[in-house]
């Protein structure tokens, strides 16, 4: 993510990453915003007013082109690159067409879209499929973006690391003074909820220069629910013998920042039943064997993919018999959003082909959910850099916290 960037500085980078791709370009359409990558990639206003159709053909050598509406024709003035005016939709598909007939003289005859076969990476699929039918009647073949949406929108720049550290530093710090608040409370015999310890993070977000988001503060069969989240109205109490879950994410304040994103699981008392630790077993070991079998292919240079690290962890909770009870995929990409646009970690919820490219941060976060019971999650943030991994809001979970044990 490199927001100092002009656009047209972005689109000579867009350039380059075509030709290491060997594409012949990337075609951009969005109708009433119905591509926001679009909007992010090129640098454009995502608030402004766009009624009508428009494209933005970028070729992998050569001026770019501009394909917008009469009434709307000065839309993408801000981009490089030569305007088409078009009125009605014949004449939209003329221009369309004009554009694109030199790629359909290549060999491959290959452009970009925002377009997943299949609809594997369901993020990425921001065209509808009239649109993709007009492109290939043209002669001209659609081909998935994901890579490229990946490098332009999902890859950290230097500073949005070190954001991402010391927000992560700040969360797991957080984190622990909300284990200790419970203790606190239940040893004064003060009554306290989820919301209460949810309130109290909120007010050491404020203090540690966080954004004021929403958390799963859960106990019990609320952990059960991997999107629990207490509410004024609707909450449970915390007290003695009760498993507490807390799933919390938020950036700094501060311009171009990036999300952390942890969950910790604890026990409202001295010593943890097995019930509880033979579980938590379970899922570090699935989360420990993802993070390794990253680590192992990134220090030996050997491409891998989100769907096959899912599957590392998923297999561990399989062979453990616990399969029915992973309900979702092990993790998602990380950005200025806390489910960012590269790759997930997800072989599951959807079949995520991206690779794992330098710079890139995403969560491992396997669970086994016990409906009417409990669950257990465990979350940390993995950020790849050239040659190696950093696991990030160090030290991470080992054992369940007995959150009543005298330090």
């Amino acid at each position: 993510m490199h927001a100092e960037q002009s656009p047209a500085e972005r689109i000579a980078e867009i350039q380059a990453s075509l030709r290491d791709s060997k594409l012949d370009g990337w075609l951009f359409y969005d109708f009433r915003h119905s591509d926001p990558l679009a909007y992010r990639i090129l640098k454009l206003d995502e608030k402004m007013h766009a009624s009508r159709r428009w494209f933005y053909y970028v070729p992998a050598s050569g001026e770019p082109v501009k394909i917008v509406q009469s009434i709307e024709q000065f839309k993408l003035d801000s981009l490089p690159g030569k305007k088409l005016v078009f009125r009605g939709w014949r004449e939209l598909n003329d221009r369309l067409r004009e554009v694109l007939a030199p790629v359909a003289k290549e060999s491959k005859r290959q452009v970009a879209m925002q377009y997943s076969p299949m609809n594997d990476i369901p993020y990425i699929s921001r065209v509808d499929a009239g649109t993709i039918e007009l492109v290939r009647s043209f002669g001209v073949e659609p081909v998935t973006s994901a890579e490229l949406v990946q490098k332009f929108e999902a890859v950290f720049s230097p500073e949005q690391h070190q954001m991402h550290v010391e927000a992560s530093d700040r969360m797991h710090r957080i984190i622990q003074q909300a284990f200790a608040e419970i203790a606190r409370r239940i040893r004064a015999n003060e009554p306290t909820t989820e919301w209460d310890i949810a309130q109290f993070m909120l007010r050491r977000y404020k203090e540690e220069g966080m954004e004021q988001e929403p958390m799963i503060v859960a106990v019990n069969a609320n952990t059960a629910n991997p999107h629990y989240m207490p509410t004024k109205e609707t909450k449970s109490p915390i007290k003695r013998g009760d498993f507490v879950l807390i799933d919390a994410a938020t950036t700094l304040t501060r311009p171009e920042a990036v999300a952390t994103d942890q969950t910790w699981t604890g026990y409202v008392g001295e010593t943890v039943p097995e019930e509880y630790t033979r579980i938590f077993n379970i899922v570090r070991e699935a989360r420990d064997s993802a993070v390794d079998f990253v680590r192992k292919n990134v220090r030996a240079g050997k491409p891998i993919r989100g769907a096959e690290v899912d599957d590392v962890s998923r297999g561990v909770i399989t062979r453990a018999g616990f399969a029915e009870q992973f309900t979702h995929r092990t993790g998602h990409s990380i950005g200025e959003e806390t489910h960012g646009n590269g790759v997930n970690i997800d072989d599951f919820e959807t079949r995520d082909s991206r690779r794992i490219i330098p710079g890139v941060c995403f969560s491992i976060e396997p669970g086994i959910y016990q409906e009417g019971k409990f669950g257990v999650r465990s979350e940390i943030n993995v950020y790849v850099s050239d040659k190696d991994i950093e696991v990030t809001g160090q030290p991470i979970q080992t054992e369940i916290i007995p959150i009543l044990k005298s330090p």
